[in-house]
């Protein structure tokens, strides 16, 4: 437990660089979030307030997905004026850290490479780094529980408060493509700019570390699945987790699987990363497992999960990106397999 400890602590240090939070600091996000839908709300007209504060129970709160759908509940960037903007992205700001809300805002952005890239294909998907849709369930308030939503293409961002504080925060998706911006692509993002980079290459290099016997318990196919399993579905899939266990790993090893599950929580503020990193040591990280699929390098099709009786990573990059380049889009999720949008699974 002693060693459990000081790898938290490690771990708060490295969250604290990278999202620009105290690891002193109390838990805040669910003040902070608060502060900031309330902000939001008050910029809206009557109308607008009623296409983004809908009921608590409403059933479009587990109504989630990450393709480019022609409808979505709430409000979306580009209908808002400059102030509600503003508020919005500050909304968003409050449920991420530094370094998750750089990657929503980047993956916003690769929109405008894929408009241009797909313009003149008929009957394609609406692109527009604008379409992103923010819905509040229930008046957030100090008091009671209310939920949040901040979705479009490649990006669902879901969370339930209770009492100021974030009771849930699954489903968490974050995808690219393409995966990395190449030399010649349009559109103002950067070339070399690549959102989930830590997401692949750590979970390559975990992978190449692997012994031939671990490999055999690791890898379960040679091909990948399209996408990630239960994708839009209101909870996770309920399945029990296979592949290669952390007590069957090297220390340096175990080093790297944690190193990668700090990534994905690292995407939101310390105090809620630190809250799934403690729930995982809590139901006991010998009971986390890794599982791959696919090629076993880059550009070709290759998946791989990671889970726990407190949570389930999922990603998959098989698809090309919208310049034809292979294995060059990314879709990656964070899940709570007791249960999503703090509504608990119902396992038969």
């Amino acid at each position: 437990m002693k060693r459990n400890l000081t790898y938290l602590v490690a771990v708060a240090a490295m969250l604290s660089v990278a999202t620009g939070w105290s690891f002193f600091q109390e838990a805040a996000t669910g003040i902070s979030v608060t502060q900031s839908a309330k902000a939001f709300v008050a910029t809206l007209s009557a109308d607008q307030k009623a296409t983004v504060v809908l009921p608590a129970g409403s059933p479009l709160r587990v109504d989630w997905h990450f393709i480019p759908k022609a409808q979505r509940k709430g409000l979306q960037i580009r209908d808002m004026n400059d102030a509600q903007r503003q508020a919005a992205l500050a909304l968003l700001r409050s449920v991420l850290s530094q370094t998750g809300y750089d990657k929503a805002t980047t993956i916003m952005s690769l929109e405008g490479i894929l408009r241009e890239l797909e313009k003149g294909r008929s009957g394609g998907a609406i692109r527009d780094p604008q379409r992103y849709y923010f819905t509040l369930f229930g008046e957030p308030g100090e008091v009671g529980r209310w939920g949040l939503s901040i979705e479009g293409h490649h990006l669902s961002l879901n969370f339930a408060v209770e009492s100021g504080t974030v009771i849930a925060s699954t489903p968490t998706f974050f995808a690219a493509n393409p995966h990395v911006v190449r030399e010649g692509m349009p559109g103002n993002v950067p070339q070399g700019t690549r959102v989930l980079a830590d997401e692949e290459l750590l979970a390559f290099q975990l992978l190449e570390s692997l012994d031939p016997e671990q490999r055999k318990a690791a890898i379960l196919d040679a091909k990948a699945p399209r996408d990630i399993r239960a994708a839009g579905e209101p909870q996770p899939p309920a399945y029990a987790p296979d592949g290669l266990s952390l007590a069957g790993m090297k220390e340096t090893q175990q080093t790297l699987l944690k190193k990668l599950i700090a990534v994905y929580a690292g995407n939101l503020p310390t105090d809620l990363a630190l809250a799934r990193l403690r729930a995982i040591d809590e139901a006991g990280y010998g009971k986390v497992y890794f599982a791959w699929a696919g090629a076993d390098r880059p550009g070709v099709g290759h998946y791989y999960r990671i889970q726990g009786p407190t949570f389930l990573i999922e990603f998959v990059n098989t698809q090309p990106d919208s310049a034809g380049n292979p294995a060059s889009h990314i879709h990656s999720v964070w899940r709570d397999p007791t249960g999503d949008f703090a509504i608990p699974a119902k396992r038969g």
